[in-house]
């Protein structure tokens, strides 16, 4: 837990400092650079105390939420610097650049802002275990956002006041080699403006082809849906896995302790001991009538035992140690179960307390009946690809001794069917929990248990206990238990489960090597099945994390909706039209498309982190889509000329436009990597978010203002 909080923290502070070098690249002034940079880490203490004041605290989840937001953190103040320094590059006073500067983009960058905390409200309507982790990484980047726009009002512009100066005209070239190289920088970063200029021109001017064949190559992205796979969350390399062994249902406790020595000796041939940290066995059940041992592994005996194997921090992955011994363990042990159980919090957490991220539960009164079906199904099961760890849970073969009473006989000796079991109790259970006897020491004053029990290497075989002594006060001669008794051998469950109080045979499974999504489908084809060869009176339900994948999926899919309409009621608002609102959104195919392509080429299955990016992706794009479209309002004011405020627009907010999508993009990268333990987790929201803003930022960029000239120039021409 400590490596994986550490491991975000990381990736935050390199975001942190990746975004500042490309800001002073692009601003070429470390005054400016300073000024942004300053509003990081003050808006993520603002959130992390609002956090605190709610109770939150500082886990994967909050801090995987300031991580996402340091990239946009620097956005209002980044567009506030820029404009400041455009207005100074304008000749104007710093006092008058810094209150000009702060007056054009204040309602565009409080829309933008709150664009980007607005399609997080979702994320308040989910319910279940995705709830309770994304609730507090939304309200980290809500907060955090809100301190960054206030801080851009307040603080920056205070900042600019004593550390920005107007340009100085005629002033001799710095020979500084960083100067130099922003120079460098800055003549080739102009000619690309000037390129995409000439590109934009030409696009805007053929809008009538451009447009449906940009929408075209966007909906064929999505063909590559299919394909991404779903997964509730990404695995995990936590260093430690968990294999609990079950053999022979009533193997006593030390044949089991012999056998997991065997095979912990196994394990330790298959890991070599540099990569070994500690190996624990945890072996039966608390020897005591009330079970005070919290497990959550399926221990019903003193057969099951549980090995963790904590690995070093440079160890190779996990992943592949667990499919070696699922693959060898079997062959050296025949006979005894293995499965592998979730040794991580977070899939702790998911699987909701069960030892298996699959249980598929038949649920009735007939329990004989369930089995069959049950027993069906797991041959059927062990044909779908990926389906691994597949059992059983309940075992149906407990022994146990079956006795018999001969009435007649007891009668004719005296004994009752009390006298009889009160005798079994007394010589195998002990006698204090029928006639509790104590004995005071008068020395200490200490009253001590007296218990009478047979010793249990006094009873080793049948006739052992054939020969228990059978007592009762109205008996004419003590006797003996095969006297009055037959005992024959049979079976029981070892354990019985309950479900909303219906008995229940639950079927567990894992997953390997194949997404959680496609294995689901194919056991619901299988349970569909076997539907019609129920009992009458019983039901199929599966269970687990592919029951609660589809719950969240459904809710976040939802809030994705509920996301794209909130930010257009917000810009419909603020803008007072509902055409341009409509322009500004109509950058979110791309971000969409571009989310889908990224996660195919990085070959990350879709899952509820990447449909987290998702959300943000359309905050972002609708944030930069707002700035071109509000500065193509003005010019449009001005001229009348839908084509020219179009390419104007574009081309004078060509730069903040890129610096903020930039900023957003590189801060991402150290998640997107998903280094460090737990990193895989936050991994495919960083790939989703990369991917959803290249693409958006390239419709911002062309499509946008091509959809800006066609919709505004026809609306011209109807008007005149």
């Amino acid at each position: 837990m400590r490596a994986a909080v550490s491991g975000v923290i990381r990736e935050a502070v390199i975001a942190a400092c990746l975004t500042a070098a490309m800001i002073l690249l692009f601003l070429g002034s470390w005054r400016s650079t300073l000024i942004i940079a300053v509003s990081i880490p003050l808006s993520i203490l603002t959130s992390v105390i609002t956090l605190s004041l709610l109770g939150e605290t500082i886990n994967i989840m909050t801090l995987g939420g300031l991580a996402l937001a340091v990239g946009i953190l620097v956005d209002d103040a980044t567009v506030e610097v820029e404009n400041i320094n455009r207005n100074l590059d304008m000749g104007k006073p710093v006092i008058q650049a810094i209150l000009d500067g702060a007056q054009q983009i204040a309602v565009p960058a409080l829309v933008s802002t709150l664009c980007i905390c607005i399609v997080f409200l979702p994320m308040f309507l989910l319910g279940g275990v995705a709830r309770y982790l994304f609730v507090p990484l939304a309200e980290a980047v809500i907060f955090a956002m809100l301190a960054s726009y206030l801080l851009s009002r307040t603080l920056v512009p205070t900042i600019a006041r004593y550390l920005l100066s107007p340009p100085v005209e005629g002033a001799a070239p710095s020979r500084n080699p960083l100067a130099r190289g922003q120079q460098a920088f800055e003549r080739g970063f102009e000619r690309v403006r000037l390129a995409y200029r000439r590109v934009l021109t030409l696009l805007v001017g053929r809008r009538v082809v451009f447009i449906p064949m940009f929408l075209g190559v966007c909906l064929s992205a999505f063909l590559l849906a299919p394909r991404l796979g779903e997964n509730f969350f990404p695995d995990t390399d936590s260093g430690q896995f968990t294999l609990h062994l079950r053999t022979q249902t009533g193997t006593r406790i030390e044949e089991t302790a012999r056998l997991t020595d065997l095979v912990e000796a196994a394990i330790r041939r298959e890991i070599p001991a540099g990569e070994t940290d500690v190996i624990l066995d945890n072996i039966g059940l608390p020897y005591s009538a009330i079970n005070w041992m919290h497990s959550a592994s399926g221990v019903i005996g003193a057969a099951d035992a549980d090995i963790l194997v904590s690995l070093k921090a440079d160890h190779r992955p996990t992943a592949d140690y667990v499919r070696a011994l699922r693959q060898k363990l079997p062959g050296e042990f025949p006979g005894v179960t293995f499965y592998f159980l979730p040794a991580d919090i977070v899939t702790q957490i998911i699987n909701f307390g069960l030892p298996a991220p699959i249980d598929i539960q038949v649920e009735g009164a007939d329990i004989q009946g369930n089995r069959r079906v049950a027993d069906k199904m797991l041959n059927e099961l062990r044909q779908v690809r990926g389906l691994v760890d597949l059992r059983v849970n309940q075992r149906f073969d407990y022994p146990k001794f079956d006795v018999v009473l001969d009435r007649t006989k007891a009668a004719q000796a005296g004994f009752t069917a009390r006298d009889l079991a009160s005798s079994l109790l007394v010589s195998l259970s002990g006698s204090f929990q029928t006639t509790p006897t104590f004995f005071l020491n008068w020395q200490n004053g200490v009253s001590y248990n007296l218990a009478t029990q047979t010793p249990q290497y006094r009873i080793q075989s049948l006739h052992d206990i054939e020969n228990i002594p059978v007592s009762a006060p109205t008996a004419t001669r003590p006797g003996i238990l095969a006297d009055v008794a037959s005992i024959s051998r049979a079976s029981e469950m070892a354990v019985l489960s309950h479900y909303n109080i219906r008995r229940v045979v639950d079927i567990y499974g894992a997953v390997q090597d194949r997404d959680l999504g496609a294995v689901g489908r194919d056991i619901a084809r299988v349970v569909d099945a076997n539907r019609p060869l129920l009992p009458r009176g019983s039901f199929l339900t599966v269970r687990g994390q592919v029951e609660t994948m589809r719950t969240s999926y459904s809710g976040l899919f939802v809030g994705l909706g509920f996301a794209i309409v909130l930010a257009y009621l917000l810009i419909v608002v603020n803008f007072q039209s509902w055409l341009d609102p409509f322009i500004i959104i109509t950058a979110l195919p791309a971000a969409l498309a571009g989310i889908v392509i990224f996660l195919f080429l990085t070959g990350t299955t879709l899952s509820v982190p990447a449909l987290m990016g998702a959300i943000m992706s359309i905050g972002v794009a609708t944030a930069n889509s707002i700035l071109l479209v509000s500065f193509a309002r003005e010019r449009l004011g001005e001229h009348g000329d839908a084509t020219t405020a179009a390419v104007e627009a574009g081309f004078t907010r060509f730069r903040p436009v890129l610096m903020t999508a930039l900023a957003m993009i590189i801060g991402m990268v150290p998640m997107a990597l998903g280094f460090g333990e737990g990193g895989e987790q936050n991994a495919p929201l960083g790939r989703a978010v990369i991917g959803g803003l290249l693409c958006a930022t390239v419709a911002t960029l062309v499509f946008v203002p091509s959809v800006f000239a066609l919709l505004h120039g026809r609306r011209s021409s109807g008007a005149s």
